[in-house]
């Protein structure tokens, strides 16, 4: 008979079975453990991101909230419409450019002496006329009696189609509100995040800024990389020289929704500030061709615009938008709507010359000063 303790005896199986349980007690999770785990990884969490808020909060990227670290911040963001609402309320400024890329050109320096004032050039790349329409009420409620307003119109203040109000880049409202802490809830962004930083570097002289203190920055190519026959394959053939200008146009109350924007602005400017209302240069091919319904539409927004001028005493209104020496030259232009820094400074001469009432004679516009 073997000697052998079988595998049946129960003290054997009484010692596998006290190993197993063991085993698994040994691997079984401690819940407390979790929840301790749990608990320190929130708290962790919760306290990076107060911190990184705080950082954000406390660099203020963009200069729209109330409380934030004392320092002059310029504008940083590529995106005007962020860059531009707290600059909109700096106390450093009593007047202001508006507009599109189309005014972007303008120095705000070679205007100050001119009108006896301090400008911020507040024009954006492709601004929708509500967009604009926002930054001037901001800039308006930051300064009640500004010395000076300009305000460059284009295409899109002459669209008779339905209002647009936003373009595919981002538009914070938040900024353009009369309070400042709805802009705190754009402090909880990844982009705010990566504006603090650059922001951060700015301010300690590690990086320098995008945009100049006053705005302005020189967004086309230096005057040295003018390439005129390039520009010239990139801009529309001009009208034959005997195409006559005269067109008819409709009635003067053609419906353009971005006129009552501008009807609004013109009214809220106050009456001892200086305010200059300026159609932009438009390369003569990339102008309506007399007789078109795009002809049409073009007169009949000048013709509403010198209304509300006319409503409004002391507005001084000039009208590039035609065919002048400007226009008609394909080497003034880098491309339909842009020109080159010799027309930018003819643009600032008128307008030096409108800030003392009336900018005259010239073949470059006309006066539609009512």
């Amino acid at each position: 008979m073997s000697s052998s303790t079988s595998s049946s005896d129960p003290a054997d199986a009484q010692r596998r079975q006290d190993r197993a349980q063991g085993w698994r007690a040994g691997c079984a999770p401690d819940q407390g453990a979790w929840r301790r785990f749990f608990t320190r990884a929130v708290a962790t969490a919760a306290i990076s991101c107060a911190v990184v808020y705080a950082f954000v909060a406390a660099v203020d990227p963009w200069g729209v909230l109330r409380l934030h670290i004392p320092a002059e911040r310029p504008p940083i963001s590529t995106n005007a419409r962020f860059a531009f609402a707290g600059l909109a309320r700096s106390d450093r400024f009593d007047a202001a450019i508006f507009g599109t890329s189309t005014m972007r050109m303008l120095r705000p320096a070679a205007l100050n002496e001119a009108f006896g004032a301090r400008f911020a050039n507040l024009a954006m790349n492709a601004a929708t006329a509500y967009e604009q329409s926002r930054l001037f009420d901001v800039f308006l409620r930051a300064h009640p009696n500004p010395r000076a307003m300009v305000i460059g119109l284009d295409h899109v203040w002459c669209d008779a189609g339905p209002l647009q109000r936003y373009t595919p880049r981002a538009f914070p409202e938040a900024f353009y509100e009369s309070s400042p802490w709805p802009a705190y809830r754009e402090m909880l962004s990844f982009y705010a995040v990566q504006e603090a930083g650059r922001q951060f570097a700015v301010l300690t002289g590690m990086m320098r800024p995008r945009y100049g203190h006053d705005g302005y920055t020189r967004f086309l190519p230096p005057e040295d990389r003018y390439d005129a026959a390039r520009a010239a394959a990139n801009l529309p053939a001009l009208p034959p020289p005997e195409t006559p200008r005269q067109v008819d146009t409709p009635p003067s109350d053609l419906p353009m929704p971005p006129l009552a924007l501008l009807d609004r602005m013109v009214r809220a400017t106050p009456a001892d500030t200086r305010l200059v209302l300026v159609f932009m240069p438009l390369y003569l091919g990339a102008q309506g061709a007399p007789g078109t319904g795009s002809a049409a539409i073009t007169e009949a927004c000048k013709r509403q615009v010198v209304a509300m001028a006319q409503a409004r005493p002391g507005t001084v209104v000039l009208d590039f938008w035609r065919a002048s020496p400007i226009t008609r030259e394909p080497t003034n232009y880098w491309d339909p709507m842009h020109y080159r820094d010799a027309i930018a400074e003819r643009i600032e001469a008128a307008l030096s010359r409108a800030a003392r009432g009336s900018a005259g004679p010239s073949e470059d516009y006309a006066d539609l000063t009512p």
